[in-house]
């Protein structure tokens, strides 16, 4: 039975036992255009965002606190391998 909770992002799933822990480092201040390809719902207290930047990808994570959100940011990697720990993270295999 599917669920309806009237979220049109996807939500990151739980994290798997041997999940691959991801470097979250801070975020690229020199980079002055990125685009945004794809998000998880912003009902949940992190939101996560697939990004594209100079030819690369990575994930940008934003712990939404009250008043100062943290944010951020995977390595960058090729637009593919990007895209693979992009599904990775949605189905709980990396975090």
């Amino acid at each position: 039975m599917i669920e309806l909770t009237g979220c049109l992002s996807p939500h990151v799933s739980t994290p798997q036992r041997d999940h691959t822990r991801l470097v979250w480092l801070s975020p690229d201040r020199g980079t002055a255009r990125l685009r945004v390809i794809t998000w998880t719902c912003q009902c949940r207290a992190t939101l996560y965002e697939l990004c594209q930047a100079g030819g690369q990808g990575f994930i940008r994570r934003t712990l939404q606190l009250d008043g100062s959100p943290e944010v951020h940011e995977t390595y960058r990697w090729p637009i593919k391998q990007a895209d693979d720990i992009w599904r990775a993270l949605l189905s709980g295999e990396a975090r």
